[in-house]
């Protein structure tokens, strides 16, 4: 099995994927919950049964002085309502209008508030968790390969791996707001840090697995030893990921409408940084060691491409 031969077939699967969710940044933007713009949340439960329809909730809340708010349902008989700003009092207000409306008693799960300060100091928080790790990475794929040449590569491909799945996940993320209207929150944050956990340490297992067989098989080409590394840790890396998807899967499809965001957006990372692991991490290297971007542009690499 040839993998490292269709090197530019899966990055250009990756554009592919990427692209898309890049578009979509910059149309819609990411949708960001209350934790990083601020505001108020409030989540509630009609114990007469079933909920009103979110748009019935919505021109209650615009008599109420309410702006900028948004309402989803959260199973048969729950609602949460997101808002720029709701205060005790309004707060108040909104639950006995509805219960008026509605004729319903209401019951408040969650009230939550937070300052635009504290939602703009968490986003700065979070850019700078991700940028540490990134660097984390960096120094230590380099220190634990330091036996090999051109350590510092393996640092390098392994970010560019991560980089590939923060950007599926946050494009799917942008997309899947839009049309779900599915927000952002700091659970978003622990699942893009848990998928780049995910990602780098696949392709660690990859590269260790490069760094043996580069002793062991000197005199064959870089290209080949790369090659059969992959595919010894193939299996390895199908299985152990698959497992984890499935049990995601498995929370995805059961484990209720309150971890569902959360499960879903791991769900696409990890598939994302298995796929990143062994058909980006390792062929980057091999481009590197190449220096193949000397020949990106020439005609007859893409004749030779297209043959492939």
């Amino acid at each position: 099995m040839n993998i490292i031969k269709h090197r530019y077939l899966y990055f250009a699967i990756s554009l592919l994927v990427i692209v898309p969710g890049i578009i979509a940044l910059i149309v819609w933007g990411l949708p960001l919950a209350i934790d990083f713009t601020g505001g108020s949340m409030l989540e509630i439960k009609f114990d007469s049964g079933a909920a009103p329809q979110p748009a019935q909730v919505f021109d209650l809340l615009t008599k109420d002085g309410v702006i900028d708010s948004q309402v989803q349902t959260s199973g048969t008989d729950g609602l949460i309502i997101h808002a720029k700003e709701m205060d005790e009092a309004t707060k108040n207000k909104i639950i006995s209008d509805m219960e008026t409306a509605f004729n319903s008693k209401i019951t408040i799960n969650t009230f939550e508030s937070v300052g635009p300060v504290v939602g703009q100091e968490v986003t700065k928080r979070a850019l700078l968790a991700v940028a540490l790790a990134a660097l984390a990475i960096i120094l230590y794929i380099t220190f634990a390969f330091r036996g090999v040449q051109h350590a510092f590569r393996y640092g390098v491909a392994a970010i560019m791996a991560m980089i590939h799945d923060v950007l599926v996940v946050v494009g799917m993320e942008a997309l899947i707001g839009h049309f779900v209207h599915w927000e952002a929150d700091s659970m978003f944050l622990t699942a893009v840090l848990t998928v780049i956990g995910f990602s780098v340490h696949d392709t660690i297992v990859v590269f260790d697995r490069i760094r043996e067989n580069s002793n062991i098989y000197r005199r064959l080409p870089f290209t080949e030893v790369v090659n059969h590394s992959t595919v010894q840790t193939l299996a390895r890396s199908i299985n152990t990921q698959l497992t984890v998807m499935l049990c995601l899967l498995a929370m995805a499809l059961f484990g209720g409408v309150t971890i569902r965001h959360f499960v879903t957006i791991l769900l696409i990372g990890v598939f994302s940084g298995t796929y990143s692991s062994i058909f980006n991490a390792s062929p980057i290297l091999v481009v590197w060691e190449n220096r193949e971007w000397r020949h990106w542009f020439h005609p007859s690499q893409w004749k030779e491409m297209i043959a492939k």
